[in-house]
C-alpha cells in the first residue's frame, strides 16, 4: 500500500506529458466558377463538356470530381489529383471529402490521357469500381467517370457497364 502511494505521489509530482487534441472548423471556400450552358446533365456528353477546358492543355494526368445535387445540377468542381504523363494517384478518401463538404448526392469523377486516346486502362477500371462501392456504403453514388481524350472524345464508364449503380440511367432521375 505504501508503495502504491508513493507512485501515486510521483506521478501527480511528475505528471506523464498530455497530447493536444485541436479543434477545427472545416469551410468550403468558392475559388471561381465556370459557365455550363445546361441547368443539369442529361447524359455523359453534355457532362463530358462541362470539364473538357480544364483538360485541354493538360500535359499531365488530373482526376477532377464534380458534385451534384439530387437532380444532377452541379455543385461544385474540384481539381482532387495532379499526376504524371501516364498515371494520376488517386485517393478515395479525397474524391468523397470533397463531395461530403459539398452535400452531394452524387459524383461524376474525370481524368484526363494525355496521350489524347480515352480507353480506360485496367488500373482506370479498378479505381472507378472502388469509387462505386465507397459511394454506395456512404451514400453518394457515382455517376459516372468519364475519361477524356482529344477533339471532344471520352469513354464512360457508365455507358461501358463498369458502374453498377442500381439504376438504369441515373443521367434521367
Amino acid at each position: 500500500m505504501m508503495q502504491k502511494e508513493s507512485e501515486l505521489m510521483e506521478l501527480m509530482k511528475n505528471p506523464e506529458p498530455r497530447k493536444r487534441v485541436g479543434i477545427i472548423k472545416t469551410q468550403v471556400i468558392k475559388e471561381g466558377s465556370i459557365f455550363y450552358g445546361k441547368r443539369r446533365f442529361n447524359n455523359p456528353k453534355e457532362a463530358a463538356g462541362l470539364v473538357r477546358a480544364l483538360f485541354e492543355f493538360a500535359d499531365k494526368e488530373m482526376m477532377v470530381v464534380v458534385s451534384l445535387d439530387a437532380k444532377n445540377t452541379p455543385l461544385a468542381v474540384e481539381i482532387v489529383s495532379i499526376g504524371t504523363v501516364n498515371s494520376c494517384l488517386v485517393q478515395i478518401r479525397e474524391i468523397f471529402k470533397h463531395a461530403i463538404l459539398d452535400n452531394a448526392v452524387h459524383i461524376i469523377c474525370y481524368h484526363n490521357h494525355p496521350s489524347g486516346i480515352p480507353e480506360p486502362s485496367q488500373e482506370d477500371i479498378a479505381v472507378t469500381k472502388r469509387l462505386d462501392e465507397a459511394g454506395k456504403l456512404i451514400g453518394i453514388w457515382l455517376l459516372d467517370h468519364i475519361i477524356i481524350g482529344e477533339n471532344d472524345s471520352y469513354v464512360s464508364l457508365q455507358e461501358r457497364g463498369i458502374i453498377k449503380n442500381g439504376y438504369t440511367d441515373l443521367f434521367t432521375m
